[in-house]
């Protein structure tokens, strides 16, 4: 590598990055033929890479090479054509891979402001072979790395360029899984735990109108992927559901607490302004519950999968432990608001994350008990459903004096039965008189009916 070294050094900055990146493709095809496995990068090409591509020097003391604004098109232009060149999937994996993967050193600010440049550029050109490489990196990167590439592109196509964000809906149909693990990215960005981290309302638009067209979209990393069922701490998950559940649960309850912090700034809007807020925060509530439907579908879609690839009641798609911290968020909230002013809000984030558990929890995706739930949720302001779910079905005692297919009254006997007759301890009342035959409701046989009396 020494030789190729000296080589680079008497090149200007442009050709000796094309040269690195030549050198590094033979480097991994060889590779790749002799080894079953693939290969690690070797300290020799690293230091390459981060010298002439990177433009982080070798020597200490040395200051760093700065290209210009046309020298860095330039550099982006060259990698950009590489990786859509390259025929092998395997060895452009590899070179990307080992051109990005944060190595915990002074070069990685250089190496992410590089790739955030990078997947904006084939974004606006739509070269797919470089999405799907960026695809494969925020699977395989620490989700603090992934956050950093998910702000680079919303501050270029959502704050830069008014207008943009059309740019990157067209990459839907030219790559699913970037888009797949995109709004994962995303949603671990914009948590909602501040006003700052509210998701913008294109990019909200953009993600549900994604979403809304295929709900298979959330699952692609999923579906395509060799999956253990333990999964590694500290990387985005293997789908945006939480994430998704997230945003939906907190979504009324944040936009109350933004609207209730500027009101109590001193500055009370004007009414053209009140209005214009109001129309937006009222189009990004019907996005919200447009998103929660289809995250719901989504749900009640993933039993089947996951029985097909042995996981069920193995993985947890949506884990109990991000469960437990939304709780958490939710009962904290609704303390900082005061309930008298956002009872709807708070109403309204309660039904959705009981609705939410209950349907994770029916298809294999929440693997927690009744028991867990109920110690969670303990804290949470009253609410009617989520009473229902965290209590679980309830298998009645058969009823001899009722005809089968009939379900028993849980509090009192049914109309036309006296009272002794499901309190015999009890003194009988005089008899009703005749009423009108009342229709009973009849179950379908072999279906639960997940109803509790609330306590």
């Amino acid at each position: 590598m020494s030789d190729i070294r000296h080589s680079l050094l008497r090149r200007d900055a442009l050709s000796a990055a094309k040269e690195v990146l030549y050198h590094l493709d033979i480097y991994f095809s060889s590779q790749l033929q002799s080894a079953p496995l693939p290969p690690l990068v070797d300290k020799g090409p690293a230091e390459l890479l981060e010298e002439f591509l990177f433009q982080v020097p070798k020597e200490r003391g040395v200051p760093p090479k700065r290209l210009n604004s046309l020298q860095e098109l330039q550099l982006l232009e060259i990698m950009c054509n590489y990786f859509q060149e390259q025929t092998k999937d395997s060895v452009r994996q590899l070179i990307f891979s080992s051109l990005f993967s944060p190595q915990g050193n002074k070069a990685d600010d250089n190496r992410m402001a590089l790739l955030g440049k990078l997947v904006s550029m084939a974004v606006a050109v739509c070269r797919v072979p470089v999405l799907e490489c960026a695809a494969f990196w925020l699977q395989r990167t620490p989700a603090v790395y992934c956050v950093r590439l998910a702000r680079a592109l919303v501050d270029d196509y959502c704050n830069l360029v008014p207008g943009s964000i059309q740019t990157l809906k067209q990459i839907f149909s030219a790559s699913p899984r970037f888009c797949c693990q995109f709004i994962t990215a995303v949603t671990a960005l914009y948590d909602l735990s501040s006003d700052d981290l509210i998701p913008p309302s294109e990019l909200l638009e953009l993600i549900v109108s994604w979403i809304f067209e295929d709900p298979r979209l959330i699952l692609i990393t999923f579906l395509n992927t060799p999956i253990a069922a333990n999964l590694p701490i500290g990387f985005l998950e293997l789908t945006p559901l939480t994430g998704l559940i997230r945003w939906c649960v907190k979504a009324p309850l944040a936009y109350k607490r933004k609207q209730k912090a500027s009101l109590s700034n001193g500055h009370p809007p004007t009414k053209i302004a009140k209005d214009s807020t109001e129309g937006d925060d009222g189009d990004c509530h019907q996005l919200y519950s447009k998103l929660h439907l289809t995250v719901l579908q989504v749900l009640m879609m993933l039993q089947g999968h996951l029985t097909e690839k042995n996981l069920y009641g193995r993985l947890g798609l949506v884990p109990f432990d991000h469960v437990v911290p939304l709780v958490e968020e939710i009962n904290r909230l609704s303390d900082e608001l005061n309930p008298l002013n956002a009872s709807k809000e708070i109403e309204l984030a309660l039904d959705r994350l009981a609705q939410a558990l209950q349907v994770a929890m029916a298809s294999g995706a929440l693997l927690c008990t009744r028991d867990d739930l109920r110690t969670v949720c303990s804290r949470l302001p009253h609410n009617n459903l989520l009473q229902l779910v965290i209590s679980g079905p309830v298998q009645q005692p058969t009823h001899g004096a009722l005809p089968p297919g009939f379900y028993p009254h849980i509090h009192t006997p049914p109309l036309g039965y006296p009272a002794h007759a499901a309190h015999p301890a009890l003194p009988a009342h005089p008899a009703h008189p005749a009423l009108p035959a009342h229709p009973v409701q009849t179950f379908i046989p072999g279906m639960t009916f997940p109803y509790r009396p609330i306590r």
